[in-house]
């Protein structure tokens, strides 16, 4: 997506997409955590896979059916964490990374298979997994009833656990993309999707103070704006990781045992800078709208097989998305960034194809739904989609390119004003600076005091680093 050198050498390319596909863990300290284990790992199974298959009554088929597709699950995974890559991430341990992947493979699986079946046999078969859900129906929370009636008794009511969850979702988001403007593009144009798709999903339609005020702003813009400003702390960190050997206090073993669930480092993004090409534009087009359709594909699947929002196979769901849709963002966001990296990761292209199959068994399990809209709605939705996002990622390039700053490769350059600025606040005033060029009608300075904190943050920003 970035423009850059056609002649790029392969073993070059081999190594940007390495990175991005399957990191390797640097500085290991505690070397039995990272050895493979092979023969444990077969010798363990075996032995559990007899045990289970000798010592259990098969008398029963349903239950039979169940303790096979069980192990076959089991199985699955064990082979994913010995096979399957794992992703741009090492943290806690990259076994996670490939057991997440060799989930989403395993949800893929199941989606192509349910797109061969008829809309009550898959209902049959969700009952089988989860028999509570035998006889009970789909009863959705109407929000668009008595929207004149504004009161705190009112608006407390739709304070409830799902807005809690909706708050959550948006800080993850944040904690995801790290970006004011895409965010806040995708928040709008969500609403959008809601009221276009409402004759379809009641419980899209909502009183205009609801939907404005406790959704885009309450829930989604304090999420958001909680989910940047854990992300500078995050940035402004300097990660110096030292050996748990090294520590000899019990407390501070355990402390650093904790840390090991925390990100090894934290790459301050840049989806959009100064020479951004309209490919980009278009790739960051592009997330936003597979982000409405994940979204869409959330409401329209529990709608349709009649699974009610808190039921735990739409939590199980939720979570799992959540888990994929991590190192999905960063391999498409190295993708895009990085002109060293020809190819998405393979959790990417899996989060791509699993949102793809998901919405084609909407349409299939759903037909008679979707008979009730007309193919207006649909070009409607979509002609909202592109252009708005389209003319949203236009304006933040437009602003990426009208900074006071710009950064290049060989250095890290402040314009003219903003080192006077600097200068004018007592910020290093006696800096070596040389002019380099002109940008926006401004001197461009170059400045290299490594104690300044905008330098530090700026300097970041040209080298692709490879943490979170």
């Amino acid at each position: 997506m970035a423009s850059g050198d056609d002649d790029l050498p392969l073993d070059e390319e081999q190594e940007h997409f390495r990175i991005i596909n399957e990191k390797s863990v640097d500085d290991i300290t505690l070397a039995f955590f990272y050895k493979p284990h092979t023969i444990t790992l077969l010798t363990v199974s075996v032995i559990g896979l007899l045990y289970a298959a000798f010592t259990r009554n098969d008398s029963g088929p349903e239950d039979n059916l169940w303790h096979g597709f069980c192990c076959v699950v089991f199985f699955f995974l064990v082979i994913s964490l010995l096979a399957f890559p794992n992703g741009p991430f090492t943290r806690p341990h990259p076994a996670l990374w490939r057991i997440v992947f060799g989930l989403s493979v395993l949800y893929f699986h199941i989606l192509v298979f349910f797109l061969f079946q008829n809309r009550q046999d898959v209902r049959k078969m969700i009952e089988w997994l989860y028999p509570d859900l035998k006889g009970v129906g789909l009863s959705e929370k109407e929000y668009a009833v008595n929207c004149s009636q504004i009161d705190v008794a009112r608006i407390w009511s739709h304070l409830d656990l799902f807005a809690v969850a909706h708050f959550l979702g948006w800080t993850l988001k944040a904690l995801l993309i790290r970006h004011y403007g895409i965010l806040w593009t995708i928040s709008v144009l969500w609403e959008f999707s809601e009221i276009v798709f409402c004759h379809l999903l009641p419980n899209f339609a909502e009183c205009w103070w609801d939907s404005l005020i406790l959704d885009v702003l309450i829930c989604n813009g304090l999420g958001i704006w909680i989910g940047m400003e854990i992300c500078k702390k995050l940035e402004m960190r300097n990660y110096h990781w030292e050996s748990i050997k090294a520590i000899n206090s019990t407390s501070g073993k355990i402390r650093r045992a904790v840390l090991q669930f925390t990100p090894a480092s934290w790459t301050h993004v840049r989806w959009l800078d100064p020479n951004s090409s309209y490919m980009r534009i278009v790739a960051i087009c592009i997330i936003i709208i597979f982000w409405q359709v994940v979204e869409l594909n959330t409401f329209f699947l529990k709608h349709i097989l009649e699974i009610q929002e808190s039921h735990p196979l739409n939590l199980w769901r939720l979570f799992l998305i959540s888990l994929i849709s991590a190192p999905t963002i960063r391999q498409w966001y190295v993708y895009v960034t990085d002109v060293q990296c020809r190819r998405v990761g393979v959790q990417c292209w899996m989060f791509c194809a699993i949102t793809l199959t998901e919405a084609i068994l909407c349409c299939k399990l759903g037909l008679e739904l979707f008979k009730q809209t007309s193919v207006i709605y649909l070009l409607l939705w979509l002609t909202i989609q592109i252009i708005g996002s389209g003319l949203c990622v236009y304006l933040c390039a437009l602003y990426a390119k009208t900074w006071r700053w710009k950064t290049l490769h060989e250095g890290v350059y402040l314009t003219q004003a903003e080192l006077d600025s600097e200068a004018k606040n007592g910020s290093y005033p006696n800096s070596p600076k040389r002019t380099i060029g002109n940008v926006n009608g401004q001197n461009l300075v170059s400045k290299t005091n490594d104690k300044d904190v905008k330098y530090n943050l700026r300097k970041r920003e040209i080298q692709l680093t490879t943490g979170h």
